[in-house]
């Protein structure tokens, strides 16, 4: 689904990504990690084609997307923290997005209905809670049956129920073949919705794998203990 190979990227001299190369599976969830200032948000940044790389490749379905925005019809993606026109009520915005996308048929308003949007339909974007903005991103997220979904600490300001409703969409389109791509600082979200993860460090992929291969490696069946043996080692410092 994603193949990268290659990637640089620097900022002011500093080199956040160097000669990134891996590849994120199709129908699965792969979870991005590391330490602030990694290079992980990026990588997904330049999977999204909100950042220009300085080197390398990116191809979404083996078609490269750099100078390229056809691909992001394919894509759907919630921010950490979605911003709104706050003159908008909750029916204009999605009708926005709707003529945007040139698209009113074959909606997946699965989310949308479960967090029972309709009932604050008229209400203007200024006067809603974080929660529900943040129930709102997800339904735009999924909203136009995207292969490719982007998430970014998606449950983040969602109670539990609606955390609970969301991972559950997520499982369903894992199940009909859709690539998830999941950022989250969330080590019990990782293991409970992630079947890859990939973790950066230093501007490069320090482990590539499955949940299962980093817990075989570390000798541990928690994920938060093995990343910590694994990637800070025994004593908390780096493997070399």
């Amino acid at each position: 689904m994603i193949r990268i190979r290659h990637l640089t990227k620097s900022f002011g001299g500093r080199t956040v990504l160097d000669d990134v190369s891996l590849d994120i599976e199709r129908g699965a969830v792969t979870a991005v990690l590391g330490p602030n200032a990694s290079g992980k948000s990026t990588l997904i940044k330049c999977v999204l084609g909100l950042v220009n790389p300085d080197d390398g490749e990116i191809c979404v379905d083996d078609e490269p997307i750099v100078g390229t925005w056809r691909y992001r019809a394919k894509v759907g993606y919630m921010p950490q923290m979605a911003r709104f026109p706050d003159n908008l009520t909750v029916r204009e915005l999605f009708s926005m997005l709707k003529d945007l996308r040139r698209r009113s048929v074959d909606l997946d308003i699965e989310l949308f209905a479960r967090y029972d949007l309709g009932a604050i339909a008229k209400q203007r974007l200024s006067t809603l809670s974080g929660g529900t903005r943040q129930k709102i991103s997800a339904a735009i997220a999924f909203l136009f049956s995207p292969s490719l979904i982007v998430l970014d600490e998606p449950s983040v300001g969602l109670d539990p129920v609606s955390t609970t409703v969301f991972k559950d969409k997520v499982r369903k389109e894992r199940s009909e073949g859709k690539t998830v791509l999941l950022a989250s600082h969330l080590v019990n979200e990782v293991e409970e919705m992630a079947d890859n993860i990939v973790y950066v460090l230093e501007g490069k992929p320090f482990f590539v794998g499955t949940v299962a291969d980093l817990k075989r490696e570390a000798s541990e069946t928690r994920l938060d203990r093995a990343i910590v043996r694994v990637i800070g080692g025994d004593d908390g410092t780096s493997r070399d």
